[in-house]
């Protein structure tokens, strides 16, 4: 199947109308990397989901980026107005994790299979805490970013729903907006918008287009 064609916002609304249909609020566990991404994924899924936040992201450098981010991620939850309640767990944080996943790939440029190995490290974190907690779905933000492949993210956690006893939420959250939205709701809440991915290698790509 080439995962290029699919379009995974239609995948998301057919989800979403059979949940409405249903009457029901089932769990969701939203894989988080930073509060901006984050933003516009909540206002619109806390519509249909009792969400917890997993703030799993072993990949950021330095520690003091990390922290920063976390705490924008706290603040933007308990000032966000929603429908149903946000819950949020904070995951470990040890760059060793990262560090091993992408062993081998460090040369790889932005975007590449580097990359593709840190989405995959993180929502197979995130799928085996749903399973474990007993959520119904999991899915990440990571697709609302325009540097992100969403067919890779929707792939790696289809195979991960194949693993877990838990359904993989589609997601492409870009579209319709999304991410314009997100933007304007970092605005509204003065949340902090990094200009780098997150790890050292996307710091020193970034650090050489300055």
């Amino acid at each position: 199947m080439n995962t290029n064609k699919i379009n995974y916002q239609l995948l998301l609304d057919k989800e979403l109308e059979g949940i409405r249909a249903e009457g029901r609020t089932p769990t969701l566990l939203l894989h988080s990397c930073c509060a901006p991404c984050s933003s516009y994924t909540l206002e619109y899924l806390s519509e249909y989901f009792s969400i917890t936040v997993f703030y799993y992201n072993p990949n950021i450098y330095p520690e003091e980026e990390y922290s920063r981010r976390v705490a924008e991620q706290t603040r933007f939850i308990s000032q966000l107005p929603a429908k149903n309640p946000i819950a949020l767990t904070v995951g470990d944080y040890d760059p060793q994790e990262f560090y091993t996943a992408v062993k081998g790939l460090e040369q790889i440029p932005e975007g590449g299979e580097r990359c593709f190995a840190c989405y995959r490290l993180r929502l197979e974190r995130t799928a085996r805490l749903a399973e474990e907690r007993g959520f119904e779905y999991f899915t990440t933000t990571l697709s609302i970013s325009p540097y992100k492949n969403a067919p890779k993210l929707n792939e790696i956690a289809s195979e991960l729903a194949g693993i877990y006893r838990v359904k993989a939420l589609p997601s492409d959250f870009k579209k319709r907006e999304g991410y314009k939205r997100s933007v304007e709701l970092s605005k509204q809440y003065g949340l902090y918008r990094q200009d780098y991915c997150g790890c050292i290698f996307s710091q020193r790509e970034r650090n050489k287009e300055l």
